[in-house]
């Protein structure tokens, strides 16, 4: 194996970027590799392998079947009210139901019909929706052809994601109290709206005290440091082993209690964790609950559940805690619809953070009440989910917000295939192809990690510090830690077998773990990544011991 081209210092100035920009870093390596062993004809002789990333493999066909198909069944309304060349018109209301149930009869073998069919007759019957007003909402939407209203998100998918919610994130025993849903573009903008909004809103202010659950998905270390907040950031880390070498990857009694201080404003955790991918422990629910019920009644949650689905009999803490929790939610993982940017923030109707806004002192009422004066005559009436919605455009252009139509047309159908027997084998064999990828990594790099139930196992994260010690000793450990920056492996994984991981460390998890994705390459392909993982393990091991005095 030949010896890697970067020096020592080249790594630590390296590892100073952010683990996103680390990663293209890694892909260069990676690719600069494969140029200099050409194959066949010029062809690369071997395949980089990308475990950075984070979107699947995988899609689910049958909705977006029947996306497709309600398209078509669109454009015919659209023509039966107005044609002309490439010219049509807008889809009329009163009686589209009875046409859409004429026009599924007479396309029995359009791929997508039969799938959009069962939506339709679920959402009816589940929720007694009117057919004509559910049918064009769909029809409509889906033709793109008007702005979203209510902005926030279409009266009936909400109703209908909420119902998935309640299912998927909520274990199918939802709060009491109705959670209103706003439609984003993807998780991420559900994060930056939440951030952005409890700031304007004076609920949080530049060097308040805030709590990161870690490890946690980068971004959440990152935003907090921005000069719009300068947070006060308390660490609530993952530091429990299982035994010597490996990691639970649970929070210490000790570590939750730091949420007890009144002056920790907010909490924010993945759940289930990203990259450690277990989902929160009941003892740790049942601690942040008293917390919540006692010392700190005003602690804001927010929740990042976006790979609830991964585990079974998932429930959220905003089930959990409904007054004090934002939900931020995407269908991207699940689905295999990164691109299409589709996420919801939840919140339910009875929450503290209108408590809050309500019992402001005057002046901020005032300067509140100067934001959004030009939304309502009674702008103090306005609710916090709905000043996200205004938030989110800068409030001036708060009647041009919302996710688009379309992409609320393709989360509705999302969430009624889910709701589906076909949604709920698709479900179960996501589930069974990442903890399948997760054996093939674990018996090619011959690692241990800790058994757990709720493990999701969309990533896994591995602490090559603590496998150092397990294997060999702390002795090991100790030349690693002194002889080699802790993204070492990555570069070297990268340059000498063109394989591309992402820095456990990058998500505020310990320096040496190394975070794979088991959701975006073949499965095979994570037994090579365990094979070369073990092999730089190998090399790390005869340096040592080539060090050793009778060496």
């Amino acid at each position: 194996m030949p010896e890697p081209r970067f020096s020592r210092e080249e790594i630590q100035a390296l590892a100073q970027l952010g683990p996103f920009e680390l990663k293209d870093r890694f892909i260069q390596r990676a690719r600069a590799a494969q140029a200099d062993e050409p194959g066949q004809k010029g062809t690369a002789a071997r395949a980089m392998l990308n475990a950075g990333r984070g979107n699947p493999n995988w899609i689910a066909t049958g909705p977006r079947e029947a996306f497709h198909a309600l398209g078509y069944f669109a454009l015919e309304e659209s023509r039966r009210v107005w044609t002309a060349d490439h010219l049509g018109g807008m889809p009329e209301r009163q009686g589209i139901g009875k046409r859409f149930d004429a026009w599924i009869r007479r396309h029995p073998d359009l791929p997508g019909t039969e799938l959009l069919a069962a939506c339709v007759a679920y959402a009816l019957s589940r929720w007694g929706f009117d057919q004509d007003a559910f049918v064009h909402e769909l029809t409509d939407a889906v033709t793109g052809d008007n702005y979203p209203v209510p902005e926030r998100m279409l009266v009936h998918a909400e109703q209908v994601v909420r119902g998935y919610l309640d299912f998927e994130i909520f274990g199918d025993r939802p709060a009491v109290d109705r959670l209103s849903l706003f439609a984003t573009e993807g998780g991420t903008a559900a994060v930056c709206y939440v951030f952005d909004s409890l700031v304007q809103n004076g609920i949080l202010r530049k060097g308040d005290k805030i709590a990161l659950m870690k490890p946690v998905f980068t971004p959440y270390t990152e935003i907090p440091g921005l000069d719009t907040f300068e947070f006060e950031v308390v660490d609530v880390s993952a530091n429990l082993f299982a035994g010597t070498g490996v990691r639970r990857w649970r929070h210490a009694p000790e570590e939750v209690a730091k949420l007890a201080d009144p002056k920790v404003k907010l909490v924010c955790l993945v759940n289930p964790g990203d990259p450690p991918s277990l989902a929160l422990s009941d003892r740790v629910a049942q601690q942040i609950k008293e917390i919540v019920a006692t010392a700190n009644p005003r602690l804001l949650i927010v929740t990042d559940d976006v790979y609830g689905t991964f585990v079974p009999g998932f429930r959220s803490l905003a089930a959990e805690l409904p007054r004090n929790t934002l939900l931020v939610y995407s269908y991207s993982k699940h689905y295999g619809a990164a691109g299409w940017r589709l996420g919801v923030i939840g919140l339910h109707e009875d929450n503290v953070i209108d408590e809050m806004i309500a019992e402001l002192p005057q002046e901020q009422k005032d300067r509140l009440a100067r934001r959004y004066g030009s939304l309502s005559p009674e702008p103090e009436r306005i609710r916090f989910i709905d000043r996200m919605v205004a938030d989110s455009r800068s409030v001036a252009l708060d009647h041009t917000a919302g996710l688009s139509p379309p992409q609320q047309v393709l989360m509705v159908l999302f969430s009624l295939f889910d709701l589906l027997d076909e949604g709920q084998e698709y479900k179960e064999r996501i589930r069974g192809i990442v903890q399948r990828r997760l054996g093939l990594l674990l018996e090619g790099a011959q690692m241990k990690i800790s058994e757990d139930d709720a493990r999701a196992c969309y990533y896994v994260e591995l602490d090559l510090l603590a496998e150092a010690e397990r294997v060999h000793g702390k002795d090991f450990a100790d030349f690693l830690e002194k002889n080699y920056e802790p993204v070492d492996p990555l570069f070297r994984l990268a340059e000498l077998t063109s394989v591309v991981l992402l820095n456990g460390g990058g998500s505020d998890g310990p320096r040496w773990s190394v975070r794979v994705c088991l959701a975006d390459l073949d499965d095979l392909d994570y037994l090579r990544v365990g094979h070369h993982l073990r092999a730089i393990f190998h090399e790390y091991a005869t340096e040592w011991q080539r060090a050793q005095p009778d060496g």
